[in-house]
Order: structure tokens, then C-alpha cells, then sequence
């Protein structure tokens, strides 16, 4: 071992760089990884609305607009509850019988469908 060298072959004053870049590629991946997360929710959304406007009668502009109430409504709360709750509450309003094991598929299935969107470019 070096004069210039610690114990593990590392010089000194090398091993903080390569730990700093081994953080900032975990921040960078994190990063990542939220704005993925992040557009497959309003994905899902969009598409979450366009299948609730259906049972609700809604269309054309309409169908922009329930998507836009949404995915507002996404950002209430951490969590999938503020959309669910909107949902039943929108459903129950017009009378549309739908179930909240329904609703729940229905988020779930379009979520995995929105995440291999985002994922493929799209």
C-alpha cells in the first residue's frame, strides 16, 4: 500500500467522489422513478375518466372536463382514496349503480395499463 493509498486500494479523497456519485445516480433513479409515477396517475386518470363518462352519459368536451376534475382531485391526498371517493360520489349522484370492488378493478387495471404507456413513450 501507498503512501497516497487506505486500506482497500482506494486513494485518498476517492472514495467520497465515488460515494457521491453512487448517491446522486440513487437520487437521479428516484427522481426518475417519481415523474414516471407521476404521469402514469394522470394517465390513469384520463383514462379512468373517459370510462366513467361513459356510465355516466358524459361526452365530447365533457369527457376533457371530467378528466381535468380528476386528476385535481388526485392531488387532494396522498393515495388513491381522493379519486375513489369522487367516483362514488359522481356515480352515486347520477344514479349509476357501480360497485366499490368495481371502481377499485377499474383503477387498478388502468393504472397497469397507463404504467406501460408511460413506460413505452407514450
Amino acid at each position: 500500500m501507498s503512501a497516497g493509498q487506505v486500506p482497500g486500494g482506494i486513494e485518498k479523497g476517492q472514495g467520497m467522489g465515488l460515494f457521491d456519485k453512487r448517491e446522486k445516480s440513487f437520487e437521479d433513479k428516484f427522481a426518475h422513478d417519481e415523474t414516471l409515477r407521476f404521469k402514469a396517475l394522470a394517465r390513469r386518470n384520463k383514462l379512468l375518466a373517459t370510462w366513467a363518462c361513459g356510465l355516466l352519459g358524459l361526452s365530447g368536451d365533457q369527457i376533457e372536463q371530467y378528466s381535468e376534475a380528476l386528476i385535481r382531485a388526485d392531488l387532494e391526498e396522498a393515495g388513491d382514496e381522493d379519486v375513489f371517493r369522487k367516483l362514488r360520489a359522481d356515480f352515486d349522484a347520477e344514479g349509476v349503480k357501480v360497485s366499490d370492488h368495481q371502481i377499485r378493478r377499474e383503477m387498478d387495471e388502468r393504472l397497469a395499463a397507463a404504467a406501460k404507456e408511460v413506460e413505452g413513450g407514450k
